[in-house]
């Protein structure tokens, strides 16, 4: 959460990190913020307050000459959303100027013991870092007072830090919360995701954890960097080529970057079957086989919609591979772990790889020597370094903050580590992925129908999935999709379960959309189906052709049973999305939320 830029170089400072701050604004956008030097006046200048990017771009000054500057984009941790918690913050004196990705959790702490005597101006935790700076450089050098602060800080955070005695450099550091530096011969950027150091680096590295990083300019005007731990030892690092393309992270004509990603299923289907099949053998890593075939049981780690492609993959495993699998919410297992079998392997599931509540899973996982795998659409980031082993969900750029697309890529990537771990072939995987593409393509070109659906159904201010089996984790991805981006509050449910108690919310008007795509439970949940419409419900079924009836509003091609919730998915983000746009919701950027939680 929170997007942070920085830059230092020959382009205009301003305009590169209010670039970033654009592509980055899914992260956080309740307030945004700005600082730079403006070299004729010799002075630095800020501008901050509450709302988006774009107010800070439409309705402040950059005429002035500026090469040097850091950013920030807001999701609120402490403090309310306006401008005076907004970023950057500063020292009482306002020599130092701060961007803060994260959150210090013992900020009152340290308050108390170096601060007691400091007016504070905003109610966050971040202007207590520029306070300690300030006040250990009337002892120290300025790189000295930030290692130390460095030292004294827990929890979570990527820092920019400005000095305004030295216009000439940037300093940086990150714990947890992710940061990147970028190269180019024009300068360096340094940004809280890859998006923003597309168009203004050649080159980039992820910094690690506790690595303090200083930017400067040289006597020769040009500008180089170097890397120190928390005891100001030099670190090398290498760089890696940057082949993220502009248009990758585009809108592409669509109106919305949501609906760009659910049209862009089929491609990423096939985009995944070319990168993990050689004709038709799997190109898996032996070494993630070999970890998870000798596991006597895989632990699958995840929140939020990974979590419901975890348990679609729990289902793979257990029904393909026959290897046991749990599924567990990262924020719970982290702090109330179950009892372990003797030998496991785990499974992270993240579409930013940077979700701090596996994070926290993954330290002490590590901490107990078991292996680990992530599954991530990011392979720069936090989770597929540190992990033992990753696989790429290769989704591409995902902009909206509700993930559609890698959803779908978590679940191809699991059907085929199930089948690579498979004693015998269950079925053809890679034509049954070829037949989903074929019908995914299909289902999307029907999109204006299903707005007919939701303007028709979707009338009133809550709404219930129900499904069994795998169309059972199909409806809780659902219900979260349609829920976060048109504030309609939407439940999931395994359909036998509404008579236990739920089934009394339901009342004439009331949206019910059922899923059903296996056969065995077809007519039990075509049962729960009467019961509802029974007491007034507003029904949508969604089948497949095989198990349709006439009645059904949404029939779908045929594809295999076990890789139905890839295709059934994609008809309830549609909904979610068409339900928004009719109620005007802002749908690439929902309210309260953004797309990398960063903070536990």
């Amino acid at each position: 959460m929170c997007g942070i830029v920085g830059y230092l170089g020959e382009k205009k400072a301003s305009d590169v990190i209010l670039s970033g701050l654009k592509k980055l604004e899914y992260r956080g956008y309740d307030s945004c913020g700005i600082t730079f030097f403006d070299e004729g006046n010799h002075r630095f200048v800020t501008y901050k307050d509450k709302g988006r990017v774009n107010h800070l771009v439409e309705d402040f000054d950059y005429s002035f000459f500026n090469r040097l500057g850091i950013g920030h984009t807001r999701w609120a941790t402490h403090g309310r959303p306006n401008q005076i918690n907004s970023h950057p913050h500063f020292s009482e004196t306002t020599r130092f100027s701060v961007v803060h990705n994260g959150v210090i959790e013992n900020y009152k702490e340290l308050t108390v013991k170096y601060l007691a005597d400091v007016h504070f101006v905003s109610e966050t935790d971040t202007e207590v870092i520029a306070d300690l700076i300030e006040r250990f450089s009337q002892e120290m050098s300025v790189e000295e007072a930030i290692r130390k602060t460095l030292s004294l800080i827990e929890g979570s955070y990527a820092l920019l830090i400005l000095d305004t005695e030295n216009p000439s450099v940037m300093y940086a550091a990150k714990n947890k919360s992710p940061l990147l530096i970028g190269t180019a011969l024009e300068g360096i950027t340094l940004a809280s995701d890859i998006m923003a150091l597309v168009g203004y680096a050649t080159q980039y590295l992820p910094i690690e954890d506790k690595v303090f990083t200083v930017v400067c300019r040289q006597p020769d005007g040009s500008v180089g960097f170097r890397m120190h731990d928390i005891l100001g030892h030099r670190i090398e690092m290498p760089l890696q080529k940057l082949d993220l393309a502009l248009d990758e992270i585009g809108m592409g004509g669509y109106s919305h970057y949501m609906l760009k990603e659910i049209c862009e299923q089929p491609a990423v289907v096939r985009k995944i079957v070319a990168r993990y099949f050689e004709g038709d053998d799997f190109v898996v890593s032996p070494k993630i086989h070999q970890v998870l075939k000798k596991a006597e049981k895989i632990y699958i780690i995840a929140a939020g919609t990974s979590m419901h492609a975890g348990f679609v993959g729990r289902y793979l495993l257990e029904n393909i591979a026959k290897k046991p699998a749990e599924v567990f919410i990262a924020s719970e297992f982290a702090y109330n772990p179950p009892l372990l079998c003797a030998n496991p392997a785990f499974l992270f599931i993240s579409q930013s790889g940077e979700t701090a509540d596996l994070r926290t899973c993954l330290v002490k996982i590590k901490e107990m020597g078991y292996p680990s795998v992530t599954i991530t659409n990011v392979p720069t980031s936090t989770l597929a370094r540190e992990a033992d082993h990753f696989m790429e969900i290769c989704a591409g750029p995902e902009i909206a903050v509700a993930s559609t697309k890698a959803y779908v890529g978590q679940v191809v990537i699991l059907a085929i580590l199930a089948h690579c771990l498979a004693d015998r072939k269950v079925f053809d995987l890679k034509e049954e992925l070829s037949k989903v593409a074929v019908a995914m393509e299909a289902l999307i070109d029907k999109r204006e129908y299903i707005h007919a659906l939701v303007r028709e159904k979707i009338t009133k201010r809550n709404c219930f999935y129900i499904g069994r089996g795998l169309d059972f984790f199909t409806c809780l991805e659902a219900a979260l999709k349609l829920k976060e981006i048109s504030y309609i509050q939407t439940e999931g449910f395994a359909a036998a379960e509404l008579k236990h108690g739920t089934i009394a919310l339901i009342e004439d008007g009331v949206p019910v959309i059922a899923i059903i795509s296996q056969k065995n439970v077809n007519n039990l949940t075509r049962a729960n189906i009467r019961e509802v419409l029974s007491r007034g419900a507003n029904k949508i079924v969604i089948s497949l052709n095989r198990l349709s009836d006439p009645s059904d509003e949404l029939v779908l091609m045929d594809v295999h049973e076990m890789l139905s919730p890839m295709l059934t998915v994609i008809p309830t983000q549609l909904i979610a999305f068409y339900s928004a746009l009719d109620l005007g919701r802002d749908i690439d950027k929902p309210r309260n939320l953004a797309k990398s939680v960063t903070v536990e």
